[in-house]
């Protein structure tokens, strides 16, 4: 929320509201997937938590796509990383993709809306195909869109991943683009944690 300090700023509501029993947690990246998400959870059966942010970010999901709970999107497909992205985190993950690509580096990219019930099937297909992962969410690590992947593959799939996320701080009051660069959580970052994924998974 920027300028309104660390009393306006919940990094980890994702964390409190996964630990509740039967609650569906759900972060839109857009306008267009709000909207989409909203007419789907007046159609659900249970309580529902919708995330979403006040900061103006591109409008960029097609908004005939029908919105499935519990369903990730791909938006790009890849071979060499998988980057799992939820909330504002998408457009900088489609960011990333685009400098990865100048870089010989072939990223595929899956927007996460739905953290719980997370899209197991989805998620453990793609990284089958890619061998390691980042994840990036605006949320501290713990707790956080990352830490549900990582309990998933330590389970089915042991891979290396890296994360981009909150460190382990209260937010602070700034610009929520002034905000982002402080913490790590821009294209650059999910770029340069992608490169250290890959020598990670080349080094195994």
């Amino acid at each position: 929320m920027g300028e309104d300090g660390a009393t306006h700023q919940i990094m980890e509501d994702i964390a409190l509201m996964r630990a509740l029993p039967n609650m569906t947690v759900i972060n839109t990246c857009d306008y267009s997937q709000t909207y989409m998400a909203t007419q789907a959870i007046a159609e659900w059966d249970g309580p529902v938590y919708l995330r979403f942010g006040r900061p103006v970010v591109p409008d960029f999901s097609p908004i005939d796509t029908p919105f499935q709970i519990g369903k990730g999107i791909v938006f790009t497909e890849g071979t060499d990383v998988t980057i799992v992205a939820t909330g504002h985190l998408v457009w900088e993950a489609l960011e990333a993709s685009r400098i990865l690509e100048t870089k010989g580096i072939s990223a595929e990219i899956i927007n996460i809306h739905t953290i719980k019930p997370l899209d197991n099937e989805l998620l453990l297909k793609s990284i089958s195909k890619t061998r390691c992962v980042v994840s990036a969410e605006e949320h501290v690590q713990a707790g956080g869109l990352g830490e549900a992947i990582s309990a998933l593959l330590s389970q089915k799939l042991p891979t290396a991943q890296e994360y981009v996320a909150m460190p382990d701080v209260f937010g602070e009051s700034g610009t929520p683009e002034e905000l982002m660069v402080k913490y790590g959580l821009k294209a650059g970052n999910i770029v340069d944690a992608a490169i250290r994924v890959l020598n990670r998974k080349t080094n195994l």
